[in-house]
């Protein structure tokens, strides 16, 4: 058994689609309209046939505060790997994405965390 999607709830996924293209720099994959919304996922562009990420609404009362209460609570969404924590800090920062931590080690991992403008906190690490 595998992971082959995996959702974050956004609240506009116009705009998380944008950040997470543009910003981050993931690779879409899937489009496709779903009643009034899309079924849109994102991939890495090092693991194409990797984990697709679903950006999900959050048009569900219980997952809108969901989203508000772990976000309120400093809880990240979800998690993403990265190589050189310090570079990839430095060009998000450059992009304009607002950080609520910056790299910090914690024993054998270094993670840092960042605002998705889209109702998420999202945390990177490098092992």
């Amino acid at each position: 058994m595998k992971i082959v999607v995996t959702s974050i709830f956004v609240q506009d996924q116009d705009k998380a689609l944008a950040f997470y293209l543009e910003k981050l720099g993931f690779v879409k994959k899937e489009d496709v309209p779903v009643g009034e919304f899309r079924w849109i996922t994102l991939v890495s562009p090092d693991d194409r046939d990797g984990p697709e990420l679903l950006l999900e609404p959050n048009n569900h009362p219980a997952a809108k505060e969901y989203q508000k209460k772990i976000f309120a609570d400093g809880i990240p969404a979800t998690m993403f790997g990265v190589a050189d924590i310090r570079k990839e800090y430095d060009r998000l920062m450059e992009k304009g994405v607002k950080f609520t931590m910056e790299p910090t080690k914690m024993g054998d991992v270094t993670i840092a965390v960042f605002d998705d403008t889209c109702g998420n906190l999202i945390q990177i690490v490098q092992k």
